[in-house]
């Protein structure tokens, strides 16, 4: 192997795309460390709380340093108050209840006036376990004038990298699946239901999708489109329901709810789906179109 002092910059750059797109999310320390041994030092010293709060029985004159010889009380400490200091980890972030999350993210969501102040309520929360390993943070992009949106599932390696929706090989057959219908995407606005990538491209739990619920609906709402269009299964699932596959909800208009609005929204496949099965291609396109007409 070649050591990385020894790697051009270019270099370099490809090996971390080609961890990143691996779904390497965590780099191991550079020296080892025995976590056994630490946690039963650790337990050693919590169990022992009488050597380090015991008080100092003093039967002479007060111990002094120099020429005494007697030296500072810290020098006569026992190995474990010696040891505690060095043990010591950091305290872990306390867990929030699922409950307790969401209804943080509906208030943080609720309280946006404006697309800029619900970002910046987004890039702020911090009660959805998935961003803890997200690079970025997947926010509607585009003129919310045009009344158009997409929404995708969960933000891919190529996204959560750049930081916007639909980018890579996805992102391009995108572009020419809405070229062939007149649009483009900096004509409409993109996003997706999910702002943070999970790791290893994992789909999120039923808890998390719903702290992130609030989120996307009140996208929706301040942008008030007139018509949206839905791709991939997750994302079918997430505003129709239910537990059909993509095949038997595509294609179908049906009304989105979001902020005490309903929304017109069609679903159809996602660029991925059609790269692993060009087949399909046929009714996407089809679909494409009926997204066409109702924009007319």
């Amino acid at each position: 192997m070649i050591p990385a002092e020894q790697m051009t910059p270019a270099e370099l750059a490809a090996l971390l795309a080609f961890h990143a797109e691996a779904g390497v999310e965590w780099l191991v320390e550079d020296d080892p460390v025995d976590r056994i041994a630490q946690f039963a030092a650790e337990r050693q010293a919590r169990a022992r709380p009488s050597v380090q709060q015991a008080p100092q029985v003093q039967t002479g004159p007060p111990a002094t340093s120099g020429a005494s010889g007697t030296g500072d009380i810290r020098d006569r400490a026992s190995p474990q108050q010696k040891l505690q200091p060095a043990l010591r980890s950091p305290t872990a972030p306390l867990a929030i209840p699922d409950d307790t999350a969401i209804s943080d993210a509906r208030f943080a969501a609720e309280s946006a006036r404006s697309l800029e102040e619900l970002k910046t309520a987004l890039e702020g929360f911090s009660g959805c376990n998935l961003k803890a390993s997200a690079r970025s943070t997947i926010f509607a992009q585009g003129p919310a004038q045009s009344g158009i949106m997409v929404i995708g599932p969960i933000p891919s390696a190529d996204d959560d990298r750049e930081g916007l929706a639909f980018s890579g090989r996805s992102g391009a057959l995108l572009d020419r699946m809405l070229s062939a219908i007149g649009l483009s995407r900096e004509a409409l606005v993109l996003t997706t239901a999910i702002p943070w990538r999970g790791p290893g491209d994992r789909m999120p739990t039923p808890a998390e999708a719903a702290i992130c619920r609030p989120f996307i609906e009140r996208q929706i709402a301040l942008i008030e489109p007139k018509a949206v269009l839905l791709l991939g299964n997750f994302t079918a699932r997430f505003f129709f329901g239910g537990t059909g596959t993509i095949h038997a909800l595509r294609g179908a208009w049906r009304d989105v709810a979001a902020g005490g609005q309903t929304i017109p929204a069609i679903a159809t496949f996602h660029p991925q789906d059609l790269l692993q099965a060009p087949a399909t291609k046929a009714l996407a396109w089809r679909d494409l179109l009926s997204f066409q007409q109702r924009l007319l």
